[in-house]
């Protein structure tokens, strides 16, 4: 047994078993990455180009335009 601890994350785990969102902007799901690891609770898009979409259009989070 090492001694390492689990991430608390995606980290170390099978893609399957990563934790996934739902992207603001188009709608599909995407899971977490490792780049994204230190602000995954901040990730909103699945790519810079929804990121792009859903600021240009609000589409933000908490957003009551709609």
């Amino acid at each position: 047994m090492s001694g390492k601890a689990q991430p608390a994350f995606g980290g170390g785990r099978k893609p399957s078993e990563r934790p996934s969102k739902i992207c603001l902007a188009c709608g599909r799901p995407f899971s977490w990455r490792k780049k994204w690891e230190r602000d995954w609770d901040n990730v909103l898009y699945c790519s810079d180009r929804c990121r792009t979409a859903g600021k240009a259009t609000g589409n933000a989070a908490g957003d009551s335009r709609r």
